[in-house]
C-alpha cells in the first residue's frame, strides 16, 4: 500500500498558513506544498531577501500561488512580537501555524534575550509566537498548531534541566539540542490539553533523517560526518511529509506525533509515532509551560489544563 504523500493533501483554498523557517529545506517544501494546494502561505523568515527568493521559487513551481514574506527572528523576543503584531494586523484568522524553524547542535551561544540559543530559538521563540497568534487560530474552526520536533528529543533522557535550563554549568551541544526538541513535544502536549473544548488542535511532527541545512551550525568535523551520511538520508520533500500530514490530514487528532514509518523513523511515509517516556511527564510539561511564560512574558488565551 502506498503511503501518504502530497497528493493526499486536501484543497487548501481559502486557508492561511504561517510557516517559520520557510525559505529553505523542510520549511520551504512544507510551504510550497501548501501553496500548491491553494493556501495563502506566509513565509516567516529571518532573512527577507532569502524569503523573497523562496517566494519567487514557489511562484515558479505553482503559478498563481499566494505567498507573502514576514520577517521573523526567533532568537529575539522583540522580533517575535513585531512579527506577531504584523501578522495580526494582516489577518483576522489563521488556519495553520507550522513551527518549523530551528537551529541544531550549535556552539554555546545565547539569544538576544540571554537564553541558550537552541532552547531559546527552537522552543521559547515558537512558544511566544504561538501565544501571540493563538487568538487568530482560535477564531478559525479547524485550525492547527504543528510544531516540528526531532528523534533527537531522545538525547534528553533525563528530561528538562530545570536547574540549568541554559546549560551554564556544562554545555553539551547534543544535550541542549535534545532538550529543545523535547520541549517542542512537551509544549505540544500541554497546549493540546489547554485547547480542549476549542476547534483548534496542537500536533507534533519530525522529519526523520532528512537533508537540510541544520548541520551548518555544526563544527567542521561533525559537518563532514553529516555530509558523508547524506546518501542515507531522505530528500526534504519526503522529510516535510510528517508536518504536512499533521497540518492537513482530516483524520489527525490533537496531541498526535507524526514521523517516518521506516527503520528507527529515519525514512519513509508519515505515520503516528511514539515519543520518549519523559516527554509524557505531565508535571514537567506544566512546569515547562510556567517557566516559558515567565521567560517570554507571553500568556495564552486558554485556561490552564487540569
Amino acid at each position: 500500500m502506498t503511503g501518504w504523500t502530497t497528493t493526499d493533501i486536501p484543497d487548501q483554498t481559502g486557508r492561511t498558513a504561517v510557516v517559520t523557517g520557510a525559505n529553505t529545506g523542510l520549511g520551504f517544501e512544507t510551504a510550497a506544498a501548501l501553496a500548491a494546494k491553494g493556501a495563502h502561505v506566509v513565509l516567516a523568515v529571518r532573512n527577507i531577501e532569502k524569503g523573497n527568493e523562496a517566494a519567487a521559487r514557489i511562484g515558479d513551481q505553482s503559478p498563481g500561488a499566494s505567498v507573502a514574506v514576514q520577517k521573523l527572528d526567533l532568537s529575539s523576543l522583540e522580533s517575535v512580537r513585531a512579527a506577531a503584531e504584523q501578522l495580526r494586523a494582516d489577518r483576522e484568522t489563521i488556519d495553520l501555524l507550522i513551527n518549523n524553524a530551528g537551529v541544531m547542535i550549535t556552539d554555546k551561544e545565547t539569544t538576544q534575550d540571554g537564553f541558550e540559543l537552541q532552547f531559546g530559538t527552537n522552543h521559547l521563540g515558537h512558544f511566544a509566537l504561538t501565544g501571540l497568534l493563538l487568538d487568530r487560530l482560535l477564531a478559525t474552526p479547524g485550525s492547527r498548531v504543528v510544531t516540528v520536533s526531532s528523534v533527537g528529543h531522545r538525547f534528553a533522557r533525563n528530561g528538562i534541566r530545570f536547574g540549568d535550563l541554559h546549560w551554564d554549568r556544562d554545555y553539551s551541544r547534543f544535550g541542549a539540542y535534545g532538550q529543545a526538541k523535547l520541549a517542542n513535544l512537551m509544549f505540544t502536549y500541554e497546549l493540546q490539553r489547554r485547547l480542549k473544548g476549542t476547534e483548534t488542535i496542537a500536533v507534533a511532527a519530525h522529519p526523520g533523517g532528512s537533508k537540510s541545512e541544520l548541520g551548518r551550525y555544526a563544527p567542521p568535523i561533525l559537518a563532514a560526518v553529516f555530509k558523508l551520511s547524506e546518501p542515507l538520508m531522505q530528500d526534504t520533500d519526503m522529510g516535510a511529509l510528517p508536518s504536512l500530514r499533521a497540518a492537513t490530514d482530516p483524520d489527525v487528532i490533537g496531541g498526535q506525533y507524526y514521523g517516518p514509518d521506516g527503520f528507527i523513523e529515519q525514512r519513509g511515509y508519515p505515520v503516528v509515532v511514539n515519543s520518549s517516556r519523559v516527554s509524557h511527564d505531565v508535571a514537567a510539561q506544566k512546569r515547562l509551560w510556567a517557566v516559558s511564560e515567565e521567560l517570554t512574558g507571553v500568556t495564552f488565551p486558554v485556561p490552564a489544563a487540569v
